[in-house]
């Protein structure tokens, strides 16, 4: 199995626009929401991204079967992708975005663990795990104006749930990323890896909405029509394929910790977009984000 790279600038910038992007996703999701569901918003991405790796593979001749190795593991790699929005979007049924977004990118480090365990090449020293805790801590603080300016919030049962739903969707996501590493999908092309999660997705997320008896809305405006171009062409195809490739050719514990910066990206994306004000906790937090993943980067001797 070939050696994975540790981040050099290249990688570094691809990645910080890739979590710019996902950072705005939330965003784009938030303003469509009023037109269209937030599930369905998943699932129709995830569906139009899954015809645009195909056309992909047929445009450029990409190996592609659905008999070969990559089966397996990618039908797993899509239940798991499904399983994490699933997550989310009943979390938010119960608690804040606010809690969500904190326990959701508590991602990276159920990622780093299971890959320090499984793959001997994406073990971490002490200082590197220094960083992952100052990020994680960084994401909390950061957040953590928006807890304590909240509205009521729901009965603690419900918090409990929805908090916990969070951290499930967080857990789904790590167990994606580390199917993915630990399997066949890692020496796979990008679009293999891709359809398999965007498949997945499309045919579990469209399920559910049919099942609750949702159905497109009848008249889309200019903002619906752009964040799911957005969703779909940027984030789902675009986005996700870049990071498969950068998966194929670096430590993935390295990559994971960069999306920490997503929900930073997203209150970012929020104040421009949406006036939301920032708080000096912010900027703390974002310090100790970018920090952490100078210590998880820094090359040892």
């Amino acid at each position: 199995m070939p050696t994975r790279q540790s981040l050099d600038g290249n990688a570094i910038g691809l990645m910080i626009l890739l979590c710019f992007c996902w950072g705005l996703q939330q965003v784009a999701v938030k303003l469509a929401a009023p037109v269209i569901g937030s599930t369905l918003q998943l699932g129709l991405r995830s569906a139009i991204a899954a015809l645009l790796v195909l056309l992909l593979i047929r445009i450029r001749n990409i190996p592609f079967s659905l008999r070969d190795q990559h089966v397996v593991p990618g039908l797993v790699a899509g239940l798991l992708f499904a399983g994490e929005f699933l997550a989310i979007s009943y979390g938010l049924n119960f608690t804040s975005a606010s809690h969500i977004s904190v326990f959701l990118y508590t991602a990276p480090i159920f990622t780093v663990l299971g890959l320090h365990f499984l793959i001997p090449a994406e073990r971490l020293q002490a200082s590197q795990w220094g960083g992952i805790l100052a990020s994680f801590a960084g994401v909390a603080i950061a957040f953590s104006g928006a807890f304590s300016n909240a509205g009521p919030e729901p009965d603690t049962r419900h918090m409990l749930i929805g908090d916990s739903l969070g951290i499930l969707a967080a857990m789904l996501w790590a167990a994606t990323t580390v199917t993915i590493r630990k399997s066949s999908l890692s020496e796979a092309e990008p679009t293999t890896t891709l359809f398999y999660q965007l498949a997945g997705a499309a045919v579990i997320l469209l399920a559910v909405v049919a099942l609750q008896g949702e159905s497109l809305p009848a008249a889309w405006n200019a903002i619906a029509w752009s964040s799911m171009i957005f969703q779909s062409v940027v984030v789902a195809f675009a986005s996700y394929l870049a990071w498969f490739w950068l998966m194929r050719r670096y430590l993935a514990s390295r990559l994971a910790v960069f999306s920490f910066l997503t929900p930073l990206f997203g209150v970012a994306a929020g104040v421009i977009l949406m006036q939301d004000p920032v708080s000096l906790r912010f900027a703390v937090g974002a310090l100790l984000v970018l920090g952490g993943i100078v210590l998880v980067n820094f090359k040892h001797n």
